[in-house]
């Protein structure tokens, strides 16, 4: 994996934290409506899954996920970079939501390269 800076570091953990949070949002609120959730769910765990195999590269901390849930997750993840990637070309230069957007595109793509990395070991 590439050499990341600790603020890179730290802002790609709380970018997926906050992703994590927001599915598991949009999740409670969907179940309650009682519509289709399995995207959400989905989604869900692909994010979950890149932010722990963040945490294993950067901090060497353990895993348990197969490589089938690798190579899912890898899908999802890659499967959501061009919709961020739109919705960042909409924004506003120099706007909040274009700094979330950055930095959301960035924590994506690391977690994408430690699934590779792991994935190839």
């Amino acid at each position: 994996m590439e050499n990341v800076s600790n603020v890179v570091k730290l802002e790609s953990i709380k970018s997926l934290q906050s992703t994590i949070s927001k599915l598991e949002n949009a999740l409670a609120q969907m179940t309650q409506k009682g519509v289709n959730t399995t995207l959400v769910k989905k989604r869900l765990k692909a994010v979950s899954i890149g932010f722990i195999m963040l945490e294993n590269v950067w901090n060497q901390s353990p895993h348990s996920y197969t490589q089938e849930d690798l190579e899912e997750a890898h899908k999802i993840l890659t499967g959501l970079l061009p919709t961020i990637e739109n919705s960042y070309g909409r924004s506003k230069a120099g706007s909040p939501q274009r700094t979330l957007l950055e930095r959301r595109i960035k924590a994506l793509e690391l977690a994408i390269q430690a699934i590779d990395d792991i994935s190839n070991k």
